[in-house]
């Protein structure tokens, strides 16, 4: 099976333009594409990891991938997907975070001459004067055509600032300068990016002949890769220090029945026929895919070493045979106990389980904290500097485990 259909049969394909032309330069390794990350954090989460894959997917059939760090998109803000507007940030914040984003890519993509590179649109976007860019391109645009598109629609009925309806012109030239500049003829991005993509496109045609030939693809990243990216209690974030490798394997073994094997075809470079095979799976055998899954993209993002640390405890835990040695961990210093003591409610704070003492309160007074596998009876319970220095496990709801012990 050729590339293009293998990213139908794992159902990332959403829509495209000129298909056969895509088709023939994916599989051909004639595409230089890129696809867009905006950096709002300094950590990529899993709501990337599609992209990430993708990117994979496709150097590793010869084709060139360029990943757009939007350091100058995100001094405005991408209304998409969004109801309210996005904070500002600072340009040293955002340079941090595009600086964080390289490295965690560099897992995934190799970079270096003639392979994948990086490039941050502040480079050029920043540089514009704003009646020069309006007198270049504004012509390309409709308006009443930006104002259907899917990606101002949720705004329009709160308001959508004048600020972000930029967005759309600017998205759109990153695609066309990066089409003269870098030989970039294809671009890839999630379907509530669509209308952008479309902009990008018909800016390179409008401006170069219609004989430019700059393709647009999407991928199911929003429907299914976005929402990937939160939890209950926040981002899956692909940094260890923000997601521990525990975590981030507990959070795929975790993810529902119906949605284990789309997300095994989508996610992992486990092939076709061994995905296909596990199709009629069910009950028992379902868990056993979870792990599969958890295992396959834990050793991807955080290697193997960790990826077998975060499998095994696991299965020690659930086993109830009491191995915490991988589970991940939180030092107490001294200093936080109080006559030698340390609340429940504070010890959850301190170990990242609960953003406040508030929710943690709520957590022990729904029944949903162990403390060494006994049910914390109260929100007055505390744990002793006897209990730390032996170490304390500490399990929320059914499915977070982590341990606490003395500095």
């Amino acid at each position: 099976m050729k590339l293009y259909d293998e990213l139908v049969a794992r159902g990332l394909i959403a829509q495209v333009t000129n298909e056969d032309e895509i088709r023939e330069m994916i599989d051909n390794g004639k595409a230089t594409f890129y696809i867009g990350f905006d950096p709002t954090a300094d950590s990529l989460h899993v709501g990337h990891f599609m992209a990430l894959c993708l990117m994979k997917r496709l150097q590793m059939a010869g084709n060139k991938p360029i990943a757009l760090i939007g350091g100058g998109t995100a001094m405005i803000g991408d209304p998409s997907g969004r109801t309210d507007m996005r904070s500002m940030m600072t340009e040293e914040t955002i340079q941090h975070n595009c600086e964080c984003f390289k490295k965690q890519m560099e897992r995934f993509i190799e970079f270096g001459e003639d392979k994948a590179r990086m490039v941050n649109n502040a480079d050029w976007l920043l540089k514009l004067n704003y009646v020069d860019f309006i007198r270049e391109i504004g012509g390309c645009f409709s308006v009443n055509n930006m104002l259907r598109a899917e990606c101002f629609k949720q705004r329009m009925e709160k308001g959508l600032s004048f600020l972000e309806f930029n967005y759309m012109p600017m998205q759109s030239y990153d695609f066309y300068y990066l089409y003269q500049h870098y030989g970039c003829n294809m671009q890839f991005g999630g379907n509530d990016q669509w209308s952008n993509m479309l902009g990008g496109t018909e800016l390179i045609r409008r401006k170069l002949g219609k004989d430019a030939h700059a393709m647009t693809i999407t991928l199911l990243l929003n429907s299914e890769g976005k929402k990937m990216g939160k939890t209950a209690k926040g981002a899956v974030w692909l940094d260890p220090n923000k997601t521990t490798p525990f975590d981030f394997y507990q959070y795929w073994r975790n993810v529902e029945d119906a949605d284990v094997l789309k997300c095994i075809r989508m996610l992992t470079f486990l092939p076709l026929e061994q995905i296909n095979e596990m199709d009629s799976w069910k009950d028992a055998q379902l868990n056993t895919a979870k792990e599969i899954l958890a295992y396959e993209l834990t050793k991807l993002v955080h290697g193997q070493e960790e990826a077998d640390k975060a499998q095994a405890a696991a299965k020690a835990l659930f086993a109830g045979c009491g191995d915490d040695s991988n589970m991940p961990t939180t030092e107490i210093p001294a200093a936080q106990l109080v006559d030698g003591k340390i609340g429940i409610l504070n010890l959850m704070v301190a170990c990242g389980l609960s953003p406040s003492n508030k929710q943690a309160r709520q957590l022990v007074e729904q029944g949903g904290v162990l403390v060494n596998d006994e049910k914390v009876p109260s929100a007055q319970f505390a744990v002793t500097e006897d209990m730390l220095q032996e170490g304390v496990k500490i399990r929320k709801g059914k499915k977070v485990f982590h341990k606490a012990i003395l500095a």
